[in-house]
């Protein structure tokens, strides 16, 4: 089946995010909106169906999620990661944001420090700041075009207080699938330390044609046991309202932890289309993605190429998976305030600030490919009309 990702979908009033903040956010709803990191393209209709056909039940009571939805994500992940991962492994969990916050509640005391690599998703930052905890950060280098680890200063950083280190893999906003090298050495550093590895791989699915992911827990027994793997179906189809996602622990002791946190604060599960959606993405889905992850890259190039030859004066950071691309705009010479009232109000265009994702953020803005190349091609006009204006 040949699946159409140029149809444009109106979200107005399906209270959509990337909608329905715009004023809140921007001053103004009348822009392109390409900052939330979910896709304008139809959740496919394999989990549409999957749904609807649940709701031909007239019962919608308590659920739980039965066997065969665990054997559904355990098999999606060995087919795309070759993750050997025992049943007992994996567990639900509701949402990857959540998730974060569970485990730095459950792992670790108010005052500790959580280390992070700026720039990076904001609830890196957000949510061990808003439950008592030390960010302590451990920025990302430039080398090549690329993002790297400082693991000499990641070590530095390390004291008696340090408890968690977040790994965004592949990084957001970067896209970055990270190496198995630079991984064993993290995993190293961290199980000497004892300190726990809470890896988001929410984006692992997501890696573009030519690239491939490499989850944390399987670089090394000291990151298979000390480690803690988030994944989640939600980008990869579009289906991020559905709050469905897993968690991957190896260590018995730390699973222990982990799901007591969970079963003692009522959050170890899902709502009934959670697993329904989730089942029926991942056996059903691997043409799909397929189809998806080459239009996005068709888009990639075109935002590529088009700023090459239009708009020299921003330069994208090529990712090697997901729909979001970081943009250097150090040469439209405007600090970042400026530089997003200039994209708002001279080019119509609503993108993620660079500041919002720490220190190396400055200058800098994120933008959302996963869209109809229409969009893109409207967006990207809109942005080069502006730039003659300067």
């Amino acid at each position: 089946m040949k699946y159409d990702f140029d149809k444009i979908i109106n979200r107005h009033n399906t209270g959509a995010l990337k909608i329905e903040r715009c004023k809140e956010l921007f001053g103004t709803e009348d822009l392109i909106p390409l900052w939330v990191a979910d896709m304008d393209f139809a959740t496919p209709d394999f989990i549409i169906d999957a749904v609807k056909n649940r709701l031909e039940h007239p019962i919608l009571g308590y659920s739980v999620a039965c066997e065969d939805y665990f054997e559904s994500v355990l098999k999606w992940i060995n087919m795309l990661h070759g993750c050997k991962i025992e049943r007992d492994w994996l567990g639900f969990l509701p949402g990857i944001v959540p998730g974060l916050a569970f485990a730095i509640n459950a792992f670790s005391q108010p005052n500790d420090e959580i280390i992070v690599q700026p720039p990076v998703y904001p609830p890196f930052i957000n949510v061990p700041n808003k439950n008592n905890r030390k960010v302590v950060f451990n920025p990302l280098k430039v080398v090549n075009g690329q993002f790297e680890m400082d693991l000499e200063d990641f070590e530095r950083k390390i004291t008696g207080r340090t408890r968690i280190f977040l790994l965004c893999n592949p990084q957001n906003p970067g896209g970055r699938t990270w190496d198995k090298g630079t991984l064993e050495k993290v995993a190293a550093i961290c199980y000497k330390h004892g300190i726990l590895v809470v890896s988001d791989e929410i984006h692992s699915d997501m890696a573009l044609p030519g690239h491939k992911h490499i989850s944390f827990g399987t670089v090394s027994e000291h990151a298979q046991q000390n480690s803690i793997t988030y994944m989640a179906p939600s980008k990869t189809f579009n289906m991020a309202g559905l709050i469905s996602s897993s968690y991957i622990i190896p260590n018995p002791e730390i699973r222990k932890k982990f799901k007591e946190y969970l079963e003692n604060s009522e959050l170890a599960n899902g709502n009934i289309f959670a697993y329904i959606a989730c089942k029926a993405a991942y056996d059903n889905g691997a043409e799909w993605r397929k189809q998806m992850l080459e239009y996005v890259q068709g888009n990639l190039d075109y935002v590529v190429d088009f700023l090459k030859n239009n708009v020299p004066q921003i330069k994208p950071m090529i990712p090697q998976a997901s729909f979001l691309i970081w943009l250097d705009c150090s040469g439209m010479n405007m600090t970042t305030n400026e530089l997003q009232d200039f994209m708002v109000k001279k080019a119509k265009l609503g993108l993620n600030k660079g500041t919002t994702y720490g220190p190396g953020g400055e200058n800098h803005l994120r933008l959302n490919i996963g869209c109809p190349r229409s969009v893109l091609v409207e967006a990207m006009n809109n942005l080069k009309r502006a730039v003659e204006t300067l």
